[in-house]
């Protein structure tokens, strides 16, 4: 026998089996109560007549089974009544759960989508607007990360509890998921009104939360979508507003932005270019261009900078500092790096053995841990010694995550290559920095250089920061040498490169070669300079 089988059966059928053993005792002792009082009682004495059961004892039989029937009724009713009481609760449980956010108790959103729709299917009054908002929280990864999520789950709970007190009766606040939350506020008079809601989120949110072992300073982007002016469907609603929040994510401090058309044609736009970049990348279209740098007393070739330009067939060139954004964004800045790092190592390798290869390391390029394993496998495959680069990084990169750069560019100067600083001088200079990186060069930036015909504290900025170079014992080179008279300011300081209009403009792989030819440099190059 299969007792695992049988066990089942029986708490499946557990009531019934109780029942009906109920009712065969009710039956059992009514026949022998009957019985007994007539044939146990009366043993030996009962005539062939007597025994044959009686009327009156068929109406106790009866009477009995009527009541055992009861009985296995009101049983089975009352069991019926439980187990749709249960299936109440347990629905009712279930839509509990598909109706709302389990950790906040906020509205989830399957539940913010119906009264969109219910929001969208009322218009607002004359001169009104219901207002659609989406909201990101601003440092709430760094609460996950650092305390774990458990803190970043109290954190949630306390700010769905100050959304609550901010709006009023009838709005409705939602959870999506995540650090992720929604707001729809009905019947506004009208943008300021919606200005005025948003600004109060961001007041709720300004004081610290507790949460974990520390508190915490959480502040949110708010993206508001005006409906029914900004769209008449959920669909559209939720993308417009979303649209608003990226515009005011990226102002990375608590903001809200309203939707506009031009935010949407933008962002369409990005898309566009986006694409474009990966079709340009897989196709290789991204060409890879060299500015020279020059030893600014004899006009001798020290080295070239590795540029990417890329020629859209129907924008032209594209500016570097927007499709490096844009590469930055799609997650593509990685590839695009190394594809410009591989091909700047094939040209360098057939430059004189003197002259040396720079490139740019991009902000998100810190943050690579692999980035010098990376950076040697090409130099091993390219065949060019890691003497011979140089890797530059604004200061903005640097400050903006000391520790990442501290790492990656530690592990790159271990492997032998060379750091350079670029934009010397953009603001965020400071002598604690230039030390503990070990730097090789100071690139000044060019927007110093334009000012220094002009501005006088310029020119001594310039002189002091050249000083500043020479007493740490690193190589001091100037951007955006356009004029001859920047030339002769530079070379009364004591700077030893530049690179410039005045001196060269980028050239290719195969112009590079160019230089290392019998005829002045400077002669040659000069069609590019301004006196």
């Amino acid at each position: 026998m299969n007792w695992h089988r049988l066990r089942s059966f029986v708490i499946r059928h557990r009531v019934t089996i109780g029942d009906l053993s109920l009712l065969t005792a009710v039956l059992a002792s009514g026949a022998y109560i009957a019985f007994d009082v007539d044939i146990f009682m009366q043993e030996g004495q009962l005539t062939p007549r007597g025994a044959v059961i009686e009327l009156d004892e068929m109406a106790i039989l009866g009477a009995l089974l009527a009541i055992g029937l009861l009985i296995f009724g009101w049983r089975r009713y009352a069991e019926q009544k439980r187990e749709v009481k249960r299936r109440m609760a347990a629905e009712a449980h279930a839509r509990t759960l598909a109706y709302q956010d389990v950790l906040t108790g906020l509205p989830n959103r399957r539940q913010f989508d119906d009264a969109l729709v219910a929001a969208l299917a009322a218009p607002p009054r004359a001169g009104g607007a219901h207002a659609l908002y989406l909201l990101d929280l601003n440092g709430f990864k760094q609460v996950n990360d650092v305390h774990g999520h458990g803190a970043g789950d109290e954190v949630l709970v306390v700010v769905g509890q100050r959304l609550r007190g901010v709006m009023r009766d009838g709005d409705m606040i939602a959870r999506f998921g995540g650090d992720e939350f929604a707001i729809l506020a009905h019947h506004l008079a009208g943008p300021e009104a919606a200005s005025n809601v948003a600004l109060r989120v961001i007041e709720a949110l300004k004081e610290p939360i507790t949460g974990g072992d520390g508190r915490h300073h959480i502040g949110a982007g708010i993206g508001i979508a005006l409906l029914p002016a900004d769209a008449t469907t959920p669909i559209e609603a939720l993308r417009k507003a979303d649209v608003a929040l990226y515009r005011a994510k990226a102002e990375r401090r608590s903001a809200m932005r309203f939707f506009e058309e031009q935010m949407d044609y933008r962002i369409h736009e990005r898309v566009q270019m986006e694409q474009a970049l990966r079709d340009a990348m897989e196709s290789g279209s991204i060409e890879t261009v060299f500015q020279p740098s020059f030893d600014l007393r004899d006009h001798s070739i020290v080295g070239f900078e590795a540029l990417p330009r890329w020629h859209h067939p129907e924008q032209g060139d594209i500016p570097p500092e927007r499709f490096i954004a844009i590469a930055e964004n799609a997650g593509l800045i990685h590839e695009l790096a190394e594809s410009l790092l591989r091909r700047a190592c094939l040209a360098a390798v057939q430059w004189p053995v003197h002259v040396r290869l720079s490139i740019d390391i991009f902000p998100l390029q810190l943050r690579d841990e692999l980035l010098a394993a990376r950076v040697v496998r090409v130099l091993h495959e390219t065949g060019l010694a890691a003497e011979r680069l140089e890797v530059e990084i604004t200061e903005s990169a640097l400050v903006a995550d000391l520790e990442a750069a501290r790492v990656t560019l530690g592990a790159l100067r271990g492997a032998g290559v060379r750091i350079a600083l670029d934009n010397f001088g953009t603001g965020y200079s400071s002598l604690y920095h230039l030390r503990n990186f070990k730097l090789d060069k100071i690139k000044i930036d060019r927007s110093l250089i334009d000012a220094m015909g002009d501005e006088r504290e310029s020119a001594v900025i310039v002189n002091a920061m050249i000083g500043l170079g020479h007493g740490l014992g690193v190589t001091v080179a100037a951007d955006g040498i356009d004029f001859g008279t920047q030339e002769r300011s530079l070379l009364g300081t004591g700077c030893e490169q530049g690179q410039g209009a005045l001196l060269s403009g980028p050239v290719s792989a195969g112009e590079t070669l160019a230089f290392f030819g019998t005829a002045p440099i400077r002669s040659a190059n000069h069609q590019w300079g301004r006196d």
